[in-house]
């Protein structure tokens, strides 16, 4: 969809969002992609999950996210709430996609490649699920594990209290 509003002389698209939501694209399998090629991070090692799963729950709510934090972060406060935060595989022939998806009113700089990162290590058995809640309160950027590439990475959607793309209703809603 694409659309055009006018909004008030103070709306500003990064600081009047009330929510962002990202998605990440993890490909699985041991040809590398031809169409997808830098539309995913491409793996050959399968992953656990379950694990990856486990992991991601540490992750889930109000925390302060200082491990997961770029150097060259701007932000005022490491603490953010991760309201989402779902894992899925999608199988394919000859492998599988996952898609991390995940939802806050704001991130850090790098903090979902740093959490993909981070979860891959757990599916892929390098670490215990155990290890993501040490990382995160750890409050250590060296207690992370690898930030990912940044292949793969989707801003999914952007939310603001009142959507200036949400048509007021008409008089058929008022008559409901």
């Amino acid at each position: 969809m694409l659309a055009a509003v006018q909004v008030d002389e103070d709306f500003h698209a990064r600081f009047s969002a009330q929510g962002r939501r990202y998605l990440f694209r993890l490909l699985v399998r041991r040809a590398p992609p031809a169409l997808e090629r830098h539309r995913v991070w491409h793996l050959r090692q399968p992953l656990d999950l379950a694990a990856m799963r486990a992991g991601a729950a540490h992750l889930l709510g109000r925390h302060d996210f200082t491990t997961f934090r770029a150097a060259l972060c701007q932000a005022k406060s490491p603490v953010k709430t991760l309201d989402r935060l779902e894992i899925e595989e999608i199988p394919l022939p000859q492998g599988s996609e996952y898609r991390f998806r995940l939802a806050a009113r704001s991130f850090l700089h790098n903090q979902v490649r740093s959490i993909v990162g981070t979860l891959e290590r757990v599916g892929a058995g390098a670490w215990t699920p155990d290890d993501v809640k040490a990382a995160l309160e750890a409050r250590d950027r060296s207690a992370c594990g690898p930030v990912c590439p940044p292949s793969g990475l989707y801003l999914e959607g952007v939310d603001y209290a009142a959507d200036p793309f949400t048509p007021p209703p008409g008089p058929a809603a008022a008559r409901e």
